[in-house]
């Protein structure tokens, strides 16, 4: 149609005037898009690369389809998702772009075109060319919002990982600026966390949430650490209970395919490192037993930490001191189950029992049977007999011996 090839052309003429009218039209419904001088100067700059772009393919007779958003309009979506804004705002600016130029056409629309029924031909092509290149604009600039929102994250996530890595491996920091890059106060109590999970459905972010809340903060510090396993700090102006008593109610909400090792509470940036390094060593043991509880705290496995280095040696000391008692069997089992109860309870029967669940007669019964299987009274080295015994009953099998005798 000649007369609207005509219309955009002389539209196009003055197209820097619209761009300003556009710009006051939008400023009047939108009040972010003057936020400051730059955000201002690219919603000028989107109106009238917009209004070029539109109006220069309708008078060369060119179809919508080839439209592709201007460098200034991808720019203003990048610095929408730079301030933080949300897409539909952003998308709400050529919606209201869409209504100036609609209001505009119409009511000048006779001063281009004296004949009322061509100018109203006019008026409806180009409504439907406007309305076809706003749809198409909106979503690229859309898509480049989206992908700005990605590279924004991606960033934030390597400074949290490089600052996270920075202080595990004890470099030399910033210590205000590793705090806002975390947005975790370093300066207090830090007691670490890693969970993990065999399972690729489980929610650990979810997880991670309720650890921090049990230890009384909202916002613990997470990071991903692969998709099965995520590390965990928790900063606090106490240092917070860690014993099996105070984490019962915590590992009643944690997925039955979900493990958690608690670092022990310490101070400041050296504690950052240190209950980390605490809690990874726990996953090394939950993991070489190979069963354990749903949360476990970094003192509680602490002996056998200590012992296990060396597997071999672990296994040796195990069979060096608790002779045919370090073999897998059920009563075997029973028997080093007594005896440390006995020794935890300082050789309290009674105490012993209550912990067992069993009659004080044979917790005695089976304390006799585990002298004779180990040759010795637990009398006799009571601190290395001890230290076997934990051994065992953390790491069962891995430190145990097959009985030859038995299929």
């Amino acid at each position: 149609m000649i007369e609207l090839r005509r219309t955009a052309a002389e539209l196009l003429g003055d197209v820097s005037s619209y761009a300003d009218d556009m710009l006051d039209y939008i400023l009047d419904r939108i009040p972010e898009a003057g936020a400051d001088d730059d955000l201002r100067g690219l919603t000028l700059g989107s109106c009238s690369s917009n209004l070029e772009a539109a109006l220069s393919m309708v008078r060369h007779g060119i179809d919508v389809s080839a439209a592709t958003a201007p460098v200034t309009a991808l720019e203003h979506a990048r610095a929408m998702a730079a301030r933080g804004y949300s897409v539909d705002v952003m998308l709400r600016f050529y919606r209201i772009g869409h209504a100036y130029f609609s209001e505009r056409i119409l009511a000048g629309i006779a001063d281009f075109v004296p004949d009322p029924a061509l100018g109203l031909a006019v008026v409806a092509n180009l409504q439907r060319y406007a309305f076809a290149y706003v749809d198409r604009i909106s979503s690229e600039v859309a898509a480049e919002y989206v992908a700005e929102l990605d590279r924004m994250q991606n960033r934030v996530r390597a400074a949290r990982t490089d600052a996270v890595r920075g202080l595990i491996a004890g470099d030399r920091i910033d210590l205000g600026r590793a705090e806002r890059t975390l947005s975790h106060r370093l300066t207090g109590w830090q007691t670490a966390f890693v969970c993990w999970t065999d399972r690729e459905d489980a929610d650990l972010t979810r997880v991670g949430a309720a650890v921090g809340a049990h230890f009384g903060s909202r916002h613990p510090l997470l990071v991903p650490d692969g998709a099965q396993a995520l590390w965990g700090w928790v900063s606090t102006a106490r240092a917070p209970g860690v014993a099996p008593e105070d984490l019962a109610l915590l590992a009643d909400q944690i997925p039955k395919t979900v493990r958690i090792s608690i670092g022990t509470p310490a101070r400041g940036p050296g504690g950052f490192r240190d209950s980390h390094a605490q809690a990874q060593r726990g996953c090394r043991i939950v993991e070489l037993s190979g069963r354990g509880a749903p949360v476990t705290s970094y003192p509680e496995l602490a002996l056998v930490d200590a012992m296990s280095g060396d597997l071999e040696l672990a296994r040796a000391f195990v069979t060096t001191e608790l002779g045919a008692l370090a073999v897998k069997g059920r009563r075997e089992e029973e028997e080093r189950r007594a005896l440390l109860a006995v020794l935890d309870a300082q050789g309290g029967l009674a105490a012993a029992a209550g912990e067992l669940g069993i009659h004080r007669n044979t917790v005695l019964q089976r304390l006799r049977r585990a002298e004779e299987r180990r040759g010795r009274p637990a009398t006799h080295r009571v601190a290395e007999l001890h230290a076997a015994l934990r051994l065992v009953h953390v790491l069962g099998p891995v430190v145990l011996t097959p009985d030859p005798g038995r299929t």
